[in-house]
C-alpha cells in the first residue's frame, strides 16, 4: 500500500464511521497524534518516553499528552504536544481524521488518538525531559504477523486482550498498541 493510498483509505473510513467516545468521569482527558510520513510507502512516528517521567516511563507512546484548558480541542492538544514533545511543527499536518477514545485502566486517561499525514521531512527534537527519542516504524512491519503478539491478562478480576508489536528491538504496548490494532483493522478491512 502506498503512502497516498493509505491517506485515501484513512480519510475515507474515519469520515464514514461513528467514533466510539468516552464522555465525563474521573479520567484524565488526553489526546495523541498518529503521524503517517509523506514517502512513497507509509511509515509511522512513535516516541520513546524516558525511564524519569512519572507516567509510562520507557514505553513506546504516541506524540501526546494531557488536554490543557487552554486548547480548543483534541485535535489541538495532539498537534501542541506533538510540537512541545518530538518537534514536530502543527502547520506540517494534515488531519485525517479522529479514531475512537481509548481507556488506560492502570493510569485513568482517555485518549483521543488524530491521524494525521505529515507532508515535509521533520528534524525531530525529542524533548529529553518526556521524550527520548522518535522511531519511525514502516507500516508494513506492522502488518507483518511475525511482529505481533496478543497476551491475556487478569487485573482486579478482569481479563484483558494485551497486544504487542515488535520492531527494530523495540516493544510497542498497552494503549498505543490497542489504539494502533484499531487503526489498522480500520484501513486494512475489505
Amino acid at each position: 500500500m502506498t503512502t497516498a493510498d493509505l491517506v485515501a483509505r484513512t480519510r475515507a473510513r474515519l469520515a464514514a464511521r461513528d467514533r466510539r467516545m468516552v464522555v465525563g468521569g474521573p479520567l484524565i482527558k488526553a489526546a495523541v497524534l498518529l503521524p503517517i510520513l509523506d514517502r512513497s510507502e507509509p511509515w509511522l512516528v512513535f516516541a520513546k518516553r524516558t525511564t524519569t517521567v512519572a507516567q509510562h516511563a520507557g514505553q513506546i507512546s504516541f506524540p501526546g499528552g494531557r488536554v490543557d484548558p487552554r486548547d480548543a480541542g483534541f485535535l489541538e492538544a495532539a498537534l501542541r504536544e506533538a510540537h512541545e514533545e518530538v518537534g514536530l511543527p502543527p502547520e506540517q499536518v494534515e488531519p485525517l481524521g479522529a479514531l475512537d477514545d481509548q481507556e488506560t485502566i492502570a493510569t485513568q486517561f482517555i485518549i483521543t488518538p488524530w491521524v494525521g499525514l505529515v507532508r515535509e521531512p521533520v528534524a525531530w527534537k525529542p524533548d529529553g525531559h518526556e521524550i527520548e527519542r522518535v522511531i519511525e516504524v514502516p507500516v508494513a512491519a506492522l502488518l507483518d504477523r511475525a511482529n505481533t503478539r496478543t497476551e491475556h491478562w487478569t487485573r482486579d478480576g478482569v481479563t484483558r486482550e494485551v497486544y504487542f508489536y515488535q520492531y527494530a528491538g523495540e516493544t510497542i504496548w498497552g494503549a498505543t498498541a490497542r489504539i494502533l490494532r484499531d487503526y489498522l483493522a480500520i484501513v486494512t478491512a475489505p
